[in-house]
């Protein structure tokens, strides 16, 4: 499976975003999916994630409330908008696809990586 990932870019905070995440090669649709993210100098952490039917979500709590992770099975995507961004939001996206159909938090249970999209907020 090859992961593309878009939609990275300059906001402003309060502002908004919308990541895709676009898969090739084989279809995505049976794997859970999901969203980390890497600052300079930290490490990478958890973001979102959905389930393959896309019926469970599951949030970072730094995030919930903020972005919507959600899955267009039949275009083999996932996308994950992103409201009221911050600062501290400021990082590379990496969207992946898990080994098994749930979501999970845990990088460790995710074998497909995209190369990454950076989003910078910032006034």
């Amino acid at each position: 499976v090859q992961l593309q990932a878009s939609g990275g870019g300059l906001a402003q905070p309060g502002g908004s975003l919308r990541l895709s995440c676009a898969a090739s090669a084989r279809t995505v649709s049976n794997n859970g999916m999901g969203w980390f993210r890497q600052a300079p100098g930290k490490e990478r952490e958890f973001v979102a994630a959905v389930d393959w039917r896309g019926g469970s979500t599951v949030y970072a709590n730094s995030v919930k409330g903020r972005f919507t992770i959600s899955r267009d099975n039949p275009k083999n995507t996932i996308y994950l908008q992103m409201n009221r961004l911050r600062s501290e939001d400021t990082a590379v996206y990496y969207c992946a696809a898990a080994r098994s159909s749930s979501s999970s938090t845990r990088h460790t249970n995710y074998h497909y990586w995209g190369q990454g999209t950076q989003v910078t907020v910032s006034s």
